[in-house]
C-alpha cells in the first residue's frame, strides 16, 4: 500500500500516545520517502488539540489533531489531502486515480476516518481490534479528482498475530 500510494495517512491514537508500533511504522514511512500526513486521532474535544504535538517526535511533520468518530478536523483534513495531491484532470478509476493508503495500529480509528471522509458508512467500525482484515478500496470523487482510499488492517508489532511491519515491506 505504501509503494502504491500517492499520499499516506498515518493514523495514530492520541489517547495512547506514541507506541513502539507507531515508531516502527514511522521509520518505515520515513525510509519509503512517500508523502505522509500524520494524524493524531481520538481528540474528541478541540481544546485538546495541543496534545497532538507529542507526535512531532515521529519525524513525519506536523500532526493533525482530529476525531474521525465525531468529525472534528476531518473537513480541513480532506481539503489538505486534495491540496497535497497532484491535479490530474478528469480521471477514470484505474491506474490514473490517486491512491491514498490509511495506515496505523489496530483500533486507532482508520475505518472511522475513511467513513467520515466519504460521508457514509462504507466500512465496518468496531471497538474489537482486527475487524478490518483486508485492505478495502473506496472510490471518492472530489473537485473533479478521483481518489481511491485504501483502508488497511491494523499493523501489529512483532510477536503478535503478524510479524513486524518491517517484515512486510522492503525498506529502500
Amino acid at each position: 500500500a505504501i509503494e502504491e500510494a500517492d499520499l499516506v495517512l498515518f493514523v495514530t491514537d492520541a489517547r495512547a500516545g506514541i507506541t513502539p508500533g507507531d515508531e516502527e511504522l514511522a521509520a518505515v514511512l520515513r525510509a519509503a520517502r512517500r508523502p505522509v500526513l500524520l494524524l493524531a486521532n481520538k481528540i474528541d474535544d478541540p481544546r485538546r488539540d495541543p496534545e497532538a504535538a507529542v507526535f512531532h517526535r515521529l519525524g513525519l511533520g506536523d500532526p493533525w489533531p482530529l476525531s474521525a468518530l465525531h468529525g472534528h478536523g476531518t473537513g480541513d483534513l480532506l481539503d489538505e489531502i486534495v491540496a497535497r495531491l497532484p491535479r490530474r484532470g478528469e480521471l477514470a478509476i484505474g491506474e490514473e486515480a490517486i491512491r491514498v493508503a490509511i495506515l496505523g495500529r489496530p483500533n486507532v480509528g482508520k475505518s472511522s476516518l475513511l467513513n467520515r471522509l466519504v460521508g457514509r458508512e462504507r466500512v465496518i467500525v468496531s471497538d474489537v481490534p482486527g475487524t478490518t482484515r483486508d485492505a478495502i478500496d473506496t472510490v471518492l470523487e472530489r473537485d473533479g479528482t478521483t481518489f481511491v482510499l485504501v483502508d488497511t488492517a491494523g499493523l501489529r508489532g512483532e510477536g503478535k498475530e503478524r510479524q513486524g511491519i518491517a517484515d512486510y515491506y522492503e525498506v529502500r
